[in-house]
């Protein structure tokens, strides 16, 4: 029984749930039918809106194509007419091109009858001119080619005498108007600046008390002066020298390093290797202070301000250059005074022409610039540092590597010879001062004509003696003016060198 209860208890929940699933199935079927149909109803509403806005955009677009049209043929309609004028302009311009053509054929051949007749004309000239000709020849006995030879001989020696004799006339103006002021100006300045001379070299004398130090400098089996050289740089020669040891290198910057070392050392005793790379690691920070604090001193000095504190430790710098044994600190403060002098003659800006001065050499202590004239090497440095215009043109043409555009660059041009050529001031390795005597013999004598030359006073003159059978009088103002203008463009040379011609004729007889 119980089994029979329970298949029809599912028995009746099947058949409930296929009549509920059936009921659910057509609710279901006429709810989604409803959706249909408000679709459908839906996308005919929408379907007509569309239509409606496409034909009103059709119209729309329709009614701008139609205007568009018309102004374009409003266009072409007043286009049409434009050249519908110049058609009826251009025929009214052939009309009066035919007319001025008709009268420039009259003309021309009014032209070509004047022109036969002028050519009749000039034959018989050419006639007469030969006829002439003819006859000037018979009489002179010469043809005319020789006469015409001969006048421009005689011509062209007058000519040269005369040109000869005005630019003398004019160098001698020019002397005595200009010469004089400009010597003025030049003795005012050097008289001005009061100078020192300075002779470096590359060698450094470093005083002992006694001779018991050197052992000690050069410590067990040398480490010690290995240790020193090794650090600075710098040779240290320990001979019999009494009481003096010698220190040698290129460098004044390393050899004042190495002396300043070693003079601590020798003060405080304790000589070893540690030590001396304490001391000369020291000694090299001390020095760059100094070598700052010496650029900052001679800006001040000379008052200059506003230098950028690289320009001013290359200023420091230059106490230890030299340039042909010419302190190179001293020439540019004694350049930078000459500077300010002959601009407040001539009414410029002495602070700029001192400041100029000052910086002319600076590119000769820089480390990076070997590549380099020194003068670019200053001018790329300076103008990095944005120094001011002039004074960056004036160290960069100095030496004519650049053009000048400003006047303190010939001031500060000729202020450094100034300084580099007064007596003293500079001296040279003999071999290369022999060599630049030699070399402007040389260069005098080959000139035609040129018997002897002799380089005196130091190279500043040059005797030229010339044969007088080969050189005229007139002739010897010129060989001295083209041998001047020789040696300035091939030579180098400080200050200026004066070229004499001397000319001289001897009459040689005998006594019997």
């Amino acid at each position: 029984m119980d089994l029979l209860n329970i298949i029809l208890y599912v028995v009746f929940f099947l058949l409930g749930s296929a009549i509920s699933y059936f009921i659910w199935d057509k609710t279901i079927r006429s709810k989604a039918q409803k959706i249909l149909e408000e679709a459908k109803n839906e996308a005919e509403v929408i379907k007509k809106d569309k239509i409606l806005q496409a034909k009103e955009k059709f119209l729309q677009l329709k009614s701008d194509h139609e205007k568009f049209i018309n102004e374009k043929n409003s266009k072409l309609q007043s286009l049409e007419n434009k050249l519908r004028n110049k058609e009826s302009n251009i025929a009214s311009i052939k009309e009066g091109l035919k007319k001025k053509e008709h009268e420039l054929n009259i003309l021309r051949s009014n032209l070509d009858n004047q022109l036969n007749l002028v050519e009749k004309k000039m034959e018989n000239l050419e006639k007469l001119n030969k006829k002439k000709i003819e006859q000037l020849e018979t009489i002179a006995s010469l043809s005319a080619e020789d006469a015409k030879q001969e006048l421009i001989e005689t011509v062209k020696a007058e000519a040269k005498t005369e040109a000869a004799a005005y630019i003398n006339e004019i160098m001698d103006e020019a002397k005595m108007n200009a010469t004089k002021e400009s010597k003025k100006i030049v003795i005012q300045s050097i008289q001005r600046i009061a100078t020192e001379t300075a002779i470096e070299n590359s060698l450094t004398v470093f005083h002992i008390d006694n001779d018991e130090i050197k052992g000690r400098i050069i410590g067990r089996e040398g480490r010690n002066i290995r240790a020193i050289e090794a650090l600075t740089g710098v040779e240290l020669i320990v001979d019999d020298t009494p009481e003096a040891i010698v220190l040698s290198a290129f460098d004044p910057i390393r050899r004042e390093i190495a002396r300043l070392s070693l003079h601590k050392l020798v003060t405080d005793g304790r000589i070893h290797p540690a030590r001396i790379e304490e001391v000369v690691k020291k000694t090299e920070k001390q020095l760059e202070e100094e070598i700052l604090e010496i650029g900052k001193r001679t800006a001040i000095d000379l008052g200059i301000h506003g230098l950028h504190s690289d320009i001013l430790r290359l200023v420091g710098k230059m106490k230890y250059r030299s340039s042909y044994g010419q302190n190179l600190l001293q020439h540019s403060r004694e350049t930078a005074n000459l500077c300010a002098a002959m601009a407040s003659d001539l009414n410029l800006d002495a602070k700029i022409a001192k400041r100029a001065g000052l910086l002319h050499d600076i590119g000769k202590v820089m480390e990076d610039a070997s590549d380099l004239p020194h003068a670019i090497a200053g001018m790329n440095f300076l103008e990095k540092h944005h120094e001011k215009p002039e004074v960056v043109n004036a160290v960069g043409a100095h030496h004519d590597e650049i053009e000048m555009t400003s006047l303190i660059a010939p001031i500060v041009q000729v202020c450094d010879a100034i300084s580099g050529a007064r007596p003293g001031a500079r001296r040279e390795v003999t071999e290369a001062y022999i060599k630049r005597l030699k070399d402007l013999e040389e260069l005098a004598l080959a000139y035609p004509g040129v018997v002897k030359t002799y380089a005196i006073q130091a190279g500043r003159e040059l005797r030229v003696i010339v044969g007088s059978d080969a050189v005229s009088d007139s002739d010897t103002d010129t060989l001295a003016r083209d041998i001047a203008k020789k040696i300035q463009e091939e030579m180098t040379f400080p200050g200026q060198i004066k070229v004499t011609v001397i000319r001289e004729k001897r009459a040689v007889d005998y006594a019997k």
